[in-house]
């Protein structure tokens, strides 16, 4: 396989420290797509744990994600929401923009299979949201709420916003979005749902679902589920522990806290439904204009390793942050 030019990679290069590496580019070959990106966008909850060199050990190989290259703690080229343009490969692929699983890199070669063309309804600069959108429409599907339920969900993050997004417009049930920042009450409105701080938020929930990232969260989710309600887990705690108390109303509710990732198919789906099927439908549930207030800013490539620390010290107001490329 030949060489043709270079392409620009982000690298994580040690616990909290990334730079922007040239790396050759080889040719796509049959069955391979070149893309040329022009958005890649930072998970603040996964990404930022593995930027801050906070995956335990026994978690190396589990967290690895689909293009990954390096191993943790670092070097590692890792990330896995990238939208650009197919510039070579098979011919009714060729000038058609798709989403990969690719860590941020301005032009990168990988199977076909692995590019999810875009519905023409959703645009590029919100196509970023796909991997997060997958995660929500996997815990969905894990918490199979009946309609009409009342559902608090707790985090206004990306996956807590569109999974409060697709309960109340896929699932048509009741949502109050529960989060520590007063300025996401608009946005919550805006995606159908009810807004509370955790001081005020109604209990009585019959379903939780907890994405905050922060152990005080989870403590908040005990405090406001109803008698024999789930708590569904999204959130990663990396090498955090979390300290919950299991003392107070844990055994007289009789609740249940359960784990939903995106690793693994929700058991409901899973015979039938591939991991590429269930990304092509999360792309498919972006045609929402109102999920572009999830996107809260943007940064070009160039600046991208600035970008990475700052995000990773968790600014205030920031939900998704997209990267541009030239």
């Amino acid at each position: 396989m030949g060489m043709e030019r270079s392409a620009t990679a982000f690298w994580i290069t040690n616990p909290g420290a990334g730079a922007l590496r040239q790396e050759p580019l080889p040719k796509a070959s049959d069955g391979q797509v070149q893309i040329r990106s022009l958005h890649s966008a930072v998970s603040r909850g996964t990404e930022g744990l593995v930027f801050r060199g906070q995956v335990p050990e026994s978690q190396y190989a589990v967290m690895r994600c689909p293009f990954q290259v390096g191993d943790f703690p670092g070097p590692v080229k890792y990330g896995y929401a990238s939208v650009g343009l197919i510039e070579a490969g098979p011919t009714d692929l060729v000038g058609r923009l798709a989403f990969a699983l690719h860590p941020h890199q301005d032009r990168y070669v990988l199977p076909a299979e692995a590019a999810l063309p875009l519905p023409p309804e959703v645009p590029p600069g919100r196509a970023v949201l796909a991997a997060n959108m997958e995660t929500a429409l996997n815990a969905l599907w894990d918490a199979a709420p009946a309609p009409d339920t009342d559902i608090t969900v707790i985090g206004a993050g990306a996956v807590g916003c569109l999974f409060a997004w697709l309960a109340v417009h896929q699932a048509n049930c009741r949502v109050q979005l529960v989060d520590i920042d007063p300025d996401k009450a608009d946005l919550a409105h805006a995606l159908g749902a009810h807004f509370a701080a955790p001081e005020t938020a109604a209990s009585e929930a019959e379903l939780v679902v907890h994405t905050s990232g922060a152990p005080a969260g989870l403590v908040t989710a005990l405090a406001l589920a109803g008698f024999e309600a789930t708590i569904w887990e999204l959130s990663w705690f990396g090498d955090r522990q979390v300290s919950l108390p299991l003392g107070e109303d844990f055994h007289s509710k009789r609740l249940s806290i359960r784990s939903s990732q995106v690793g693994h198919v929700a058991p409901v789906r899973r015979a039938v439904w591939s991991r590429r099927r269930r990304l092509a439908a999360a792309l498919g549930l972006l045609a929402a204009p109102e999920l572009d207030r999830l996107i809260t800013g943007s940064t070009p490539f160039a600046e991208l390793p600035e970008t990475m620390a700052w995000l990773a010290g968790g600014p205030p107001g920031v939900i998704c942050h997209r990267i541009d490329y030239d």
